[in-house]
């Protein structure tokens, strides 16, 4: 027992940190957990960063939030403004809100500071979730078993949606007064609730007394706590799936070649933390953004021009100004059905979504496979999937345009009536366009890989036989080359059993799996099929050419009679 004893008093440890990990450890077993994460390997590509951006920038967001919180009076009541801002707001009338954000902005020292960083970290915490989502759907990181988390990751940009909408309504000057106006039509416009909807919403009439501190709740309490979760969720999918990685030499779908957490990766996200903390930090302190002193207290009876909301809600602002007024609104049973509002930003807003929610799902059930996928996919060997990809992202960046069409129309000098009706075409026409160029380029690339596995890279080499026939010398591809351009899955069509079985009756479901089989056709029926090893060989049993196709001569044209002579 003594032995024992001494021996564990040896190896306890002396440091307050040593201890105070002992201490825990004893207590929670977190050591084995530690243990077990810091050796979780992670594969090295910079794309993965992108998540990790969008995760620090909500890092900065909480912290320059919290400063926010403890000076903003999210109030409605109505006072004069006799403060330290701009001569021009002196003695005007305006809410507690409004005036709250000026002091913050000309009393507090370091408060428009974090009120810049604040915005610019909101502006890029959305552009990076976008990014992100960008890579996982074009490389196809969100097939199983990684549905649940792309949904998730789906529902976290929604928030971000809303986090940024309920904070640029905060301040209550006239651009976010006119993005609440444009809010109260539309939920308006919902049939048969929509006025119920927009009483429970504010408080009563529009604007009422209740909106900004709601909003306010909403933006600090709510919607931070719901990210907060999901984003726990997130990164717990992600550690209990492991990470997806680019197709290459040792990578495959049951192991995963990178480095591990603990030290290599927490040095790169340490240091990129405060890469992108530093970013923000300049951009607040050099580049100033919503200066709402300059448009002045919100007044619902003006509206002013040029009112532009954040990008990432430029989309909906775009739907609305492309849909004509002209006859859309009609009268059923006494009420109103508002078709100049309910579709631009309801229906329309609603399909993108669905198709972001949906796809995984279709996508596996076009291709009819069920493996589980750890290997990323190269988006010219999935053509559908990436003309879809850049169709969508096509419709929102000439939706996004089309909320600037009245900037557009004066700095360039144009109609802006011209202008909506081009872009109003564009919108039908363009995602159509940029699927088929998409699809083209992408089988394009794959005919273009074959050859290389087939032939080989041009070298510039010219050589002559005696015969007189002429040939360029192509240089093989080295093994991991070859495997990156043939390792991929040509999905064929959905096949289908007859309608009608051995007996003439009609088989239960051949309805269905008919339209599954035409959707597959949209997906899979162009293809490219990868190089097979038969292909391979007997493309490389050239005889002579094969000889001279492993030489490593530089560019030359030679002649010879019965073989060729190489020049050092």
């Amino acid at each position: 027992m003594s032995t024992e004893t001494a021996a564990s008093t040896s190896d306890a440890p002396t440091t307050p940190v040593g201890k105070t990990a002992d201490y825990l450890d004893q207590r929670t077993s977190i050591g084995v957990a530690v243990k077990e994460f810091a050796r979780k390997v992670f594969p090295d590509h910079w794309s993965f960063m992108l998540g990790e951006m969008a995760l620090f920038s909500f890092v900065v967001l909480l912290i320059s939030g919290v400063f926010l919180a403890m000076f903003f009076d999210p109030s409605m009541a109505l006072v004069e403004y006799h403060g330290n801002g701009p001569e021009a707001m002196h003695g005007q009338l305006m809410s507690t809100a409004f005036a709250s954000t000026l002091d913050l902005s000309f009393e507090v020292r370091g408060g428009l500071l974090m009120r810049q960083i604040h915005h610019w970290s909101a502006l890029i915490f959305m552009a990076s979730i976008v990014v992100h989502m960008m890579r996982v759907f074009f490389t196809g990181a969100f097939r199983k078993p990684r549905e649940i988390n792309w949904l998730v990751g789906t529902v976290l940009m929604i928030l971000g949606l809303a986090a940024g909408f309920s904070g640029y309504s905060l301040p209550d000057d006239v651009l976010s007064g006119n993005g609440l106006r444009i809010t109260d039509g539309v939920v308006k416009s919902i049939p048969v609730i929509g006025s119920y909807m927009s009483y429970f919403i504010f408080g009563g009439e529009f604007p009422g007394e209740h909106i900004i501190p709601r909003l306010f709740t909403v933006h600090i309490l709510l919607v931070p706590a719901l990210i907060l979760a999901l984003i726990g969720v997130h990164l717990f999918l992600m550690v209990l799936h492991k990470h997806t990685q680019y197709p290459g030499g040792g990578r495959t779908d049951k192991n995963v070649v990178g480095y591990p957490l603990f030290p290599v990766y927490i040095a790169k996200m340490g240091g990129n933390f405060f890469i992108v903390f530093g970013i923000l930090a300049l951009m607040g302190g050099t580049m100033a953004i919503n200066n709402v002193w300059n448009y002045g207290p919100y007044d619902p009876s003006p509206v002013s021009a040029g009112a532009q909301p954040d990008w990432y809600m430029l989309f909906l602002e775009g739907s609305l100004r492309l849909m004509p007024g002209h006859l859309t609104e009609w009268v059923i049973f006494g009420y109103t059905l508002s078709w100049n509002i309910l579709v631009p930003a309801v229906i329309i807003p609603g399909l993108l979504f669905t198709f972001l929610f949906a796809y995984p799902f279709v996508e596996a059930k076009v291709t009819g496979d069920k493996r589980e996928h750890h290997v990323l996919d190269r988006p010219r060997n999935v053509p559908a999937r990436t003309g879809l990809g850049v169709a969508f992202l096509t419709a929102f960046i000439i939706l996004a345009l089309a909320g600037s069409n009245d900037l557009i129309a004066t700095h360039f000098a144009l109609s802006i009536n011209e202008i909506t009706w081009v872009f109003r075409v564009l919108f039908f026409v363009g995602p159509v366009f940029a699927y088929w160029v998409t699809k083209r380029i992408c089988l394009g690339l794959q005919r273009k890989d074959r050859e290389l596995v087939l032939h080989g890279h041009e070298t510039g080499r010219i050589v002559r036989f005696a015969n007189g026939e002429y040939i360029e010398v192509h240089r093989p591809l080295d093994e991991q080359e070859r495997w990156l351009r043939v390792n991929y899955d040509a999905h064929a069509p959905l096949e289908i059993e007859p309608a009608t079985d051995a007996r003439g009756v009609k088989r239960p479901g051949y309805r269905s799996e008919k339209r599954w089989q035409k959707l597959s056709r949209f997906f899979y029926e162009d293809r490219v099929e990868p190089v097979t090893p038969a292909e391979l060989a007997a493309a490389h049993s050239h005889g002579e050419h094969d000889e001279i196709a492993h030489s490593d001569s530089p560019a030359e044209v030679t002649t010879g009679a019965d073989n060729v002579e190489r020049e050092h």
